[in-house]
C-alpha cells in the first residue's frame, strides 16, 4: 500500500521540518488495457499511477499521447461498468479535459479508483497534522 516517510527534525538544527518535506511515498502501478476493446487492438491504453500523478498512456504508430494529473488535483473518479470491461474517466479540480481510457478490467478499475481515494486521504491526514501546533 502506502509508506509514509516522515521527516519529523532536520537532523543538522533538530528543528521541525516544514508541511511540504512530508512526503507519501508509493510504488508506481499499471493498469493496461485489454486489446479485445475498441481503439486498444495494437497500442493498449496504460495508466500509471504513482506518488504524483495519474498518467495515461496512449500510443499510436508514429505518436505517444501522454496525459497526467497531479493526484491531488483529482476532483472525482467516475467508472462506468459494462459485463467485462470498464471505463475510467478521471476529473480534476483545475476544469481541464478530464482524463478517460477505457477497456480495463473492472478488478483494475476499483483498484484505481481505490489508489487515488486512498492516496487523497493520505494527504488530508498529512494536511492535519502539518497545521496542528
Amino acid at each position: 500500500m502506502f509508506r509514509a516517510n516522515f521527516l519529523k527534525t532536520d537532523l543538522e538544527t533538530s528543528c521541525p521540518a516544514p508541511a511540504f518535506a512530508y512526503v507519501i511515498r508509493m510504488e508506481p502501478e499499471f493498469f493496461k488495457a485489454s486489446r479485445w476493446t475498441h481503439g486498444n487492438h495494437l497500442f493498449p491504453t496504460v495508466i500509471e499511477i504513482n506518488d504524483r500523478a495519474i498518467v495515461r498512456h496512449k500510443r499510436s504508430w508514429f505518436s505517444k499521447d501522454e496525459i497526467s494529473i497531479s493526484i491531488s488535483k483529482v476532483a472525482s473518479v467516475h467508472i462506468k461498468t459494462g459485463l467485462v470491461w470498464s471505463t475510467i474517466l478521471i476529473e480534476s479540480s483545475g476544469g481541464a479535459d478530464p482524463l478517460t481510457s477505457h477497456g480495463h478490467k473492472k478488478a483494475d478499475a476499483k483498484r484505481i479508483k481505490e489508489l487515488i481515494e486512498d492516496h487523497q486521504a493520505d494527504y488530508a491526514k498529512l494536511d492535519d497534522e502539518a497545521l496542528r501546533p
